[in-house]
């Protein structure tokens, strides 16, 4: 089964959605035969790579909100995401472009650790402050994932993914897509917005199911040994 997943490392919900969908996954009987895929996905591309606002500083100016009501509305997620056990730290998490980031999780893919880059990304960015826009905390942070320094250096320094990181993002506009997280499930299935993991847990079961029906083999009329209704019968 696969599920393409479309997010942005700014994305305050889509950390939400992740720790969500990894939580249902744990609990997911197949999950061994389960391939997640990250999309890429940017919600402010003309964002600067790199800036000195934080996410409260910018959250005021863009919106035209007092500082202290953008405090407020961050406070707001602040505290659900400490319900998930993730840290939200508004006060120095750094706005930033995530072009460059996008480009890391592509690469993370070929060496099977697109999960762990992300999860790197999401608490570098909004509980430690980093400038996911600068080149030198990207390589660090995809270091600590586990990508070879040398790839994410030659990834660095040119525009490898880059495509890749735009064709996601051109499907996403096929799909309509007008908000992430968003969650498509064996291309059939689609959950935007961080659902409950009840809710993703449950649509992966309806869509594991249906992929998987159970048929029933033809057998004898005298076959040995079954139950039926409220009786069973007998070998005779």
């Amino acid at each position: 089964m696969k599920i393409e997943v479309w997010s942005d490392i700014g994305c305050p919900w889509c950390y939400i959605g992740k720790h969500r969908l990894d939580t249902a996954l744990s609990g997911f009987a197949h999950a061994d035969e389960v391939e997640v895929i990250w999309r890429s996905y940017q919600l402010d591309p003309g964002a600067p790579r790199v800036s000195d606002l934080n996410l409260n500083q910018m959250l005021s100016r863009k919106h035209g909100l007092p500082p202290a009501q953008a405090v407020e509305m961050n406070d707001q997620m602040r505290q659900l995401g400490a319900k998930e056990g993730l840290t939200y730290r508004f006060d120095i998490a750094r706005y930033g472009n995530s072009f460059d980031a996008h480009r890391l999780i592509h690469l993370a893919r070929q060496h099977g650790l697109q999960s762990a880059m992300e999860d790197r990304l999401f608490a570098a960015h909004f509980g430690e402050g980093k400038a996911l826009g600068d080149p030198e905390t990207l390589l660090a942070l995809a270091v600590e994932a586990g990508l070879p320094e040398a790839e994410v250096r030659d990834l660095l320094a040119g525009d490898a993914f880059a495509d890749q990181v735009r064709a996601d993002t051109e499907e996403a506009r096929r799909l309509n897509v007008r908000g992430v997280p968003f969650v498509v499930i064996d291309e059939k299935y689609a959950l935007p917005g961080a659902q409950s993991v009840k809710v993703i847990s449950d649509a992966l079961q309806q869509a594991w199911t249906e992929a998987h029906p159970v048929k029933t083999l033809a057998v004898a009329a005298d076959a040995d040994g079954y139950c039926e209704g409220d009786e069973c019968k007998l070998p005779n």
